[in-house]
């Protein structure tokens, strides 16, 4: 099915040799000057779409597409079907990717501030930004030139937003410093304060002052409901590009490097430092104060209660390295009678 155009407006339509050139690779077959203006999935695509190959199980669907064109690797260029152009390129769902892109670019900000919108006199509004319904910046707050803020988003005192964010609906942030094209999906939060207490002589919860801020890197993703507390005293950090998904939870001075990637419901408890380009699964989380090397790996679902060393890859509850787990579930099946898997 295409992209339906009550929700994706369409751009301006590009020839084949335009898309080719889009997804960094080579148009191989078909007329470099026919046009495209959408894109679907191989089994759905129409003959004015591109679509895309990444995986040899759809080769069936490949035999049967009526798409313009196909973005695939080099591979299985000559599979593609009479009359249907290849576009050949090194990732084919980055390829892809570009050309959608290009076809559906994000809408450019509608500059302006709504009547219902509460803005504080005392903050900063750059050029070109667009406030929404009902949104409240506080006191203080600083925009960045072309920056969107979505519906009943607040952005509060003191934040600083640089250019080109945005803003979801409802989000929330407070005591943050964020840096350039940040995305905040809606109904994310970041800013709040931190799980941190004492317990009192009479056993009473007494919160701790969270007095920190959240650090955010150019190009952060923050999904929808996700949360990012504040740091206690010093400060929480999510690198350049990382990103995380909806339903993730960070606490409180917890530093994540560069391009790191959190998938939905993935909890990391306070003060656990994460290095560049970090990966965890669905539902995987970590105890505190704990190191998680560079370029390591945590499978879905795992319990992470010890340092794991830089490209590590982990896995099970608690999280062993993925070898010894494996053989560790191979043995439980065998105790139960029951023949190990063949994954």
């Amino acid at each position: 099915m295409a992209a339906d155009p009550r929700f994706h407006r369409a751009g301006a339509a590009l020839t084949l040799a335009e898309a080719a050139a889009a997804a960094g690779g080579e148009l191989v077959g078909g007329d470099p000057a026919r046009v495209v203006s959408g894109v679907g999935p191989l089994d759905g695509a129409r003959p004015e779409d591109v679509s895309f190959l990444d995986n040899r199980r759809y080769l069936p669907k490949l035999a049967e597409t009526q798409a313009a064109a196909v973005v695939l690797g080099r591979d299985f260029a000559g599979r593609v079907p009479e009359g249907v152009a290849a576009i050949v390129v090194a990732d084919p769902k980055l390829g892809f990717g570009r050309v959608a892109r290009r076809l559906f670019p994000q809408p450019a900000p509608r500059p302006g501030i709504h009547p219902t919108a509460v803005v504080d006199p005392a903050a900063t509004i750059g050029d070109g930004v667009e406030i929404g319904p009902y949104a409240v910046i506080e006191a203080g707050a600083e925009i960045g030139a072309g920056c969107v803020i979505g519906p009943h988003a607040v952005v509060g005192e003191g934040v600083v937003l640089g250019e080109g964010c945005r803003i979801g609906a409802h989000a929330s942030l407070s005591h943050c410093i964020a840096g350039r094209f940040v995305v905040l999906h809606p109904g994310a939060r970041i800013g709040q304060e931190g799980f941190g207490f004492s317990v009192t002589p009479e056993g009473r919860f007494e919160t701790m002052p969270q007095l920190g801020r959240v650090l955010l890197g150019d190009a952060v993703e923050v999904g929808a409901n996700a949360c990012v507390d504040r740091g206690s005293q010093g400060d929480t950090v999510l690198g350049m590009g990382t990103r995380l998904d909806n339903l993730v939870q960070i606490g409180h001075n917890v530093k994540a490097g560069r391009a790191c990637v959190l998938v939905s419901q993935v909890g990391i408890a306070g003060s656990t430092v994460l290095g560049d380009g970090v990966q965890m699964g669905g539902q995987s989380g970590t105890s505190g104060h704990l190191t998680i090397g560079d370029r390591a790996q945590v499978a879905a679902q795992s319990g992470v209660m010890s340092d794991v060393g830089p490209g590590e890859v982990v896995g099970g509850s608690p999280a062993w390295p993925m070898r010894e787990t494996l053989r560790a579930f191979a043995a439980l099946r065998r105790l139960a009678g029951r023949p190990a898997s063949k994954a």
